[in-house]
């Protein structure tokens, strides 16, 4: 079905991990914002928030986009477009905020820790 690249970030440092399709499956439907709790990858006692992501074809979510649908959108400086001369703006694709079968990463960030260090769970070094 799907599988999710996920990068989970604490403080200054990330760590990128694969979800594979059983585990997948409880990240579809969340929004950007929502807190998904550490059990369902593998952490336990930690909670993490959605922060991010892109899909396949890379564009990036963006969480006032309703839905996961891709549209293009009239955006200034700022997220997904830098501008050149002040006051620019171009039209640009994302894809909507919400975790579909279309997303590649997902980003995360660590809100409470969990009993265990990250590193040690994900056994980077």
């Amino acid at each position: 079905m799907v599988e999710f690249k996920l990068v989970i970030s604490e403080a200054d440092r990330s760590y990128a991990r694969s979800v594979p399709d059983p585990q997948s499956a409880g990240f579809l439907g969340k929004r950007i914002g929502e807190s998904v709790g550490g059990e369902l990858i593998g952490l336990p006692g930690y909670t993490l928030r959605i922060a991010g992501g892109s899909d396949r074809s890379g564009f990036a979510l963006r969480p006032e986009i309703p839905g996961a649908r891709q549209v293009r959108v009239y955006v200034g400086d700022g997220f997904g477009f830098r501008e050149v001369r002040a006051g620019q703006r171009r039209r640009r694709s994302f894809r909507g905020g919400t975790i579909s079968e279309e997303t590649v990463q997902i980003n995360l960030v660590v809100e409470q820790k969990g009993p265990k260090p990250l590193p040690e769970l994900l056994g980077a070094s």
